[in-house]
């Protein structure tokens, strides 16, 4: 038997390690910064476990942030621009990733792999893009073996497409780190996430993993942060204050949740291509509230967040003792949170399950490149039996 090459020799060795020091890495559709956290696992499945080592967000510059904008979630944009960028986004994140490794004095050679969530440039299920012969799409940047050269270290990246090539849409990924890290025999759990987007995953007491739900379920941040960023120049509303001075617009509200895709039935995906300025401006138009203060606009946005989380949790969770845990930036929005905590009374946020909300994404991108290398595909709820991840090595 002829022996394995160098890359396939270290790929076994890492994957029979008994403990495997993994970073993820996590950008979102706020472009806030990159989430880099540093873990270890033992074990795989449902008999993992983690300890989170170090995490660190690590900001955007606006010039970074608008470089990306000028192809993130439109249509048409500039090809070239993509291209360079796809590149541009690999070698950044590895230097951020090699700034953190240096700031817990950590050398690269002690970490046995990174997962890489990319940054996400445009998200297209068929439900969305209604093109009859094309199948469900998303695409992330940031590509892998960029990464695995600068930094030396085993890059998985690329998650969101086997589960699309597998008839899924390519998220919610948060359903697979939720299933092993958050659930609870006896115990009905929503793990909710607030990011640009929310979604949530449900975890049945009865543990069948058959059962779980995990769905988007309309805007999170984005559409507040947008509206702060086009009428205030700020990037988010810090503490609500603006939310806070406004008064919700009840017919805007309406307008709001009037669109088909709160209708359709989960699990179901979503994104800033839908849920855009645009989107909002349309929704004025037809309830004739254009000229509201632009105060009462981001009050009654984050109405709409609040509102649509609310619902979509008293439609189709039903179980009578219900604990939400809540993580992404609308954990900290004060707004939203009163809301949901009037509608649900106590809400804690992950800290409760040995999660860091803010590193929270970054983990569960860890946890998938670990079951990458150890893992069996799963069965759970509605979504592909499949293993995600595509591996770059240094050499």
């Amino acid at each position: 038997m002829l022996p394995f090459n160098q890359n396939l020799q270290q790929l076994f060795h890492i994957a029979q390690k008994t403990t495997k020091i993994g970073i993820g890495l996590m950008s979102g559709t706020s472009l806030d910064g990159l989430d880099i956290a540093l873990c270890s696992f033992t074990g795989n499945g449902l008999q993992t476990r983690f300890n989170l080592l170090q995490f660190i967000t690590i900001p955007y510059p606006e010039s970074f942030k608008s470089e990306v904008q000028l192809i993130f979630a439109r249509k048409t944009i500039d090809l070239e621009k993509l291209t360079v960028l796809n590149a541009y986004i690999g070698n950044y994140h590895a230097d951020l990733v090699l700034q953190a490794l240096s700031s817990w004095e950590m050398a690269p050679a002690t970490v046995d792999f990174i997962a890489s969530h990319g940054q996400t440039i445009y998200h297209a299920p068929k439900r969305l893009h209604k093109q009859t012969d094309y199948p469900n799409a998303t695409l992330q940047i940031g590509d892998g073996d960029h990464l695995a050269v600068k930094t030396g270290i085993l890059t998985i990246s690329d998650f969101r497409q086997k589960h699309v090539a597998a008839g899924g849409e390519g998220a919610p990924l948060a359903l697979y780190g939720d299933v092993l890290l958050g659930s609870k025999p006896g115990e009905d759990r929503v793990l909710l996430n607030i990011g640009g987007i929310a979604n949530l995953t449900y975890l049945p007491a009865d543990g069948d993993t058959t059962h779980v739900l995990c769905t988007d379920i309309g805007p999170g941040n984005t559409l507040i942060d947008a509206a702060c960023r086009k009428y205030f120049n700020k990037s988010y509303d810090e503490d609500s204050n603006i939310a806070n001075s406004g008064n919700v617009n009840d017919e805007l509200i309406r307008a709001l949740l009037g669109h088909p895709f709160f209708d359709e039935s989960a699990p179901k995906t979503t994104g800033p291509e839908l849920f855009n300025l645009r989107f909002v401006e349309e929704a004025q138009i037809s309830s004739a509230t254009e000229k509201i203060s632009h105060e009462d606009l981001v009050a009654t946005l984050s109405e709409f967040t609040a509102t649509s989380v609310i619902n979509f949790i008293k439609t189709n969770i039903k179980a009578a003792d219900l604990k939400i845990f809540v993580s992404g930036g609308g954990a900290r929005n004060p707004f939203v949170m009163a809301r949901l905590k009037k509608a649900f009374g106590n809400i804690e946020n992950t800290n409760s399950l040995g999660i860091d909300p803010d590193a929270k994404e970054a983990i569960l991108f860890a946890l998938l490149g670990n079951e990458a290398l150890c893992g069996e595909p799963m069965h759970i709820g509605k979504n592909p039996r499949v293993l995600m991840g595509k591996f770059s090595f240094a050499v």
